[in-house]
């Protein structure tokens, strides 16, 4: 199929942050996109804004008069989240519209360009909105599709220049259902592979195995960009690529001299000569090391070290990464979309080492049953480094309870000094009654509609 055959683009499932990039990107070439979603957001705002027409009630009369007229003109879109007895899915089916799923998509749009893919269970936004940036920046003709809102443009799509056969394309390689196979990048970058979606994988092994299959899918005499600790497991036999791996202190790409200076780190870049005084414009240790490999990255696209260095300082991060709500001398507030318990200690440690020696307020609101089911040990350790917790009920996401599964399971082995058990009916009014220091609101949920409550909370209270 070609997409060229289409004028009508309709998304089931519109709001998803994969899902609006793609809409941006048809929107931006000229077709008519519209689509559903569940709820109303600020991301669903902004793309009623830019004009898709959106509603948010699953009813076959809401099906914009294009779509149901140009049948053979219009290409549906949907997301696996999308239920099975969703009355417009059925509706679209049965009358046999031509239906994909948003990485098929992704994949007909890649091919044919340059891919850079950013694989991995953490970092994989970040690190994907670092390269498209840096090439930005650089000038290279370029469109990044990302996981995440990128605070310098406001957007899950970044495009730079003419688009043609020498455009390079950054995508988000998802491991969630797979997804990441229906890519076949010229280089690829796997920041982790550690254990997370065992809903979808059953065991570790699985999931390490399809990370095996996705390099195994970068064009004969691409490159591979891996992180160190990974680097042998996944990659032994990875012959027909050229392979670079790195980490935060060994590997072939390396940093050294890290310091910490106003909430932000610089380093001196060690691999392809020493570039001195890197200075991230985003906080986190972890982040050290998502610079370093978006940095090959770029270098592999001919992007020189001078540029690179002024681009990760221009660099301000992704909504909801290490985000900072409030930073003042008296009260620091901090959100993050951390949602794994490897996540959950970089992000904490990274804000004990930043301010050493006070007390760390810690909002985490648990997403999936089968998650905290799984990893309930980890969250319990990880989350044992706040000074003060408050945990919050289970954000359920796309599944259905798991009797005995919730977030008392985890309050237990949890050695917080303090401990709260919280719903979001009560979470503010706890918040009130205690004294602040440096806060942070943790989770993929819907814990972000608490962050603008809780920074009004702390104006008023401390005069922020």
């Amino acid at each position: 199929m070609k997409l060229e055959d289409y004028h009508n683009i309709y998304f089931l499932g519109i709001g998803g942050i994969g899902m609006s990039a793609l809409g941006r990107w048809f929107l931006k070439k000229g077709l008519n996109v519209s689509g559903y979603d569940r709820t109303v957001t600020t991301l669903t705002s902004d793309l009623q804004k830019e004009g898709m027409v959106i509603h948010f009630e699953d009813n076959v009369n809401n099906i914009p008069k294009e779509v149901i007229e140009q049948k053979d003109k219009t290409l549906v879109i949907f997301t696996p989240a999308i239920p099975k007895n969703h009355a417009e899915y059925n509706y679209l089916k049965d009358n046999e519209y031509t239906i994909l799923k948003r990485s098929e998509v992704l994949g007909l749009i890649t091919k044919g360009y340059k891919t850079v893919a950013v694989a991995g269970t953490h970092g994989k936004t970040t690190t994907s909105s670092m390269i498209a940036h840096i090439l930005k920046v650089a000038g290279k003709s370029m469109v990044g599709f990302l996981g995440g809102i990128t605070t310098n443009y406001n957007s899950n799509l970044v495009m730079h220049g003419e688009i043609s056969n020498d455009t390079l394309v950054v995508v988000e390689a998802d491991e969630f259902d797979r997804s990441f196979l229906r890519l076949y990048p010229q280089i690829a970058v796997v920041t982790s592979a550690d254990a997370d979606h065992l809903d979808i994988y059953g065991d570790h092994e699985s999931l390490v195995q399809s990370f095996k299959d996705f390099i195994g899918q970068i064009n004969k005499g691409g490159e591979l960009i891996i992180h160190e600790s990974i680097a042998e497991k996944l990659s032994s036999d990875a012959d027909h690529v050229s392979k670079k791996n790195y980490s935060m202190s060994r590997g072939q790409f390396f940093a050294s001299n890290i310091t910490a200076k106003g909430g932000f780190f610089e380093f001196d870049l060690q691999g392809f000569k020493t570039v001195e005084h890197v200075r991230l414009g985003v906080p986190g240790f972890h982040n050290i090391e998502n610079a370093i490999a978006a940095s090959i990255a770029a270098a592999l696209c001919g992007v020189s070290t001078k540029t690179i260095r002024q681009a990760l300082e221009s660099f301000k991060g992704v909504k909801r990464r290490f985000e900072y709500i409030v930073k003042g001398k008296r009260i620091v507030y901090v959100d993050d979309y951390a949602h794994h318990p490897t996540e959950i200690e970089a992000f904490l440690r990274s804000m004990k080492s930043l301010y050493p020696g006070r007390k760390l307020t810690v909002i985490f609101q648990p997403h999936l049953y089968s998650r905290t089911r799984d990893f309930a040990e980890g969250f319990s350790k990880s989350l044992s480094l706040a000074d003060e917790l408050f945990l919050m009920d289970i954000y359920p996401a796309r599944e259905l309870p798991i009797p005995g599964v919730d977030s008392d399971m985890l309050m237990e082995k949890i050695t917080s000094p303090v401990k709260v058990r919280c719903g979001k009916e009560d979470l503010m009014k706890k918040l009130e009654g205690v004294e602040v220091d440096v806060i942070v609101t943790v989770g993929a949920g819907d814990i972000d509609t608490f962050v603008e409550p809780i920074r009004k909370m702390l104006n008023k209270k401390y005069e922020v």
